[in-house]
């Protein structure tokens, strides 16, 4: 019953104000000055708390990136959310710089986004996302890719993610997945979400492209 109790607290707190968004989806790469990448894919969270989870929505989304210069990145996102047990439905969109500060190692980007649309009576909330970005290279094949981030909005949160990028060609194409946690510090229980993505860079595609 208490489980239920805080499942249904917090659909409707999601069905009202948009639920949080966390994955991070990407590596600490930057595309380079002119290109392009393109990252579509899937993201299921669900609620932990007093050793119960429930799964509470899904996310579909779509993140580009465009380099400006080497070392600085514009990355946009686009996630519709549908929440589970008929509670609704949403769209978040967020956009931001992400800077290299060592190459192909760490980053750091910073998104600002907000929920609009579907339940959500124009903008209920803005947050900001100052984020951490690591890649560890593994094997030829394989990348790990944590990071940690702030999310700051009506109140301060925390979120750490890590994902691997797998690929039979690491600059052409890389396929995502990713398990991450969000906390309320202070308080009992979590946010979990598990994604899929892959991501593709577009611009090194495109015939002539060394």
């Amino acid at each position: 019953m208490k489980t239920l109790i805080i499942s249904n607290i917090f659909i409707a707190i999601v069905a009202i104000s948009c639920a949080p968004v966390f994955s991070e989806l990407q590596s600490a790469k930057l595309v380079g000055k002119g290109n392009i990448e393109g990252t579509p894919y899937f993201t299921s969270t669900s609620i932990s708390s007093d050793g119960e989870t429930d799964h509470v929505q899904n996310h579909y989304g779509i993140q580009v990136a465009y380099g400006l210069i080497n070392g600085l990145d514009l990355r946009a996102r686009y996630e519709y959310i549908s929440v589970s047990q008929g509670g609704g439905a949403t769209n978040v969109f967020g956009i931001g710089p992400k800077v290299g500060l060592l190459k192909d190692r760490i980053a750091a980007y910073v998104p600002v986004g907000f929920a609009f649309g579907g339940d959500v009576d124009g903008i209920e909330e803005v947050e900001v996302q100052p984020t951490l970005l690591f890649t560890i290279p593994a094997w030829k094949y394989l990348e790990i890719n944590p990071s940690l981030k702030g999310i700051i909005g009506d109140e301060f949160y925390c979120a750490f993610n890590l994902g691997l990028g797998l690929s039979t060609n690491l600059d052409k194409y890389v396929i995502r997945p990713e398990y991450g946690m969000w906390f309320n510090p202070g308080e009992k229980g979590h946010y979990g979400q598990f994604s899929v993505g892959a991501t593709i860079y577009i611009s090194k595609l495109l015939p002539g492209h060394d």
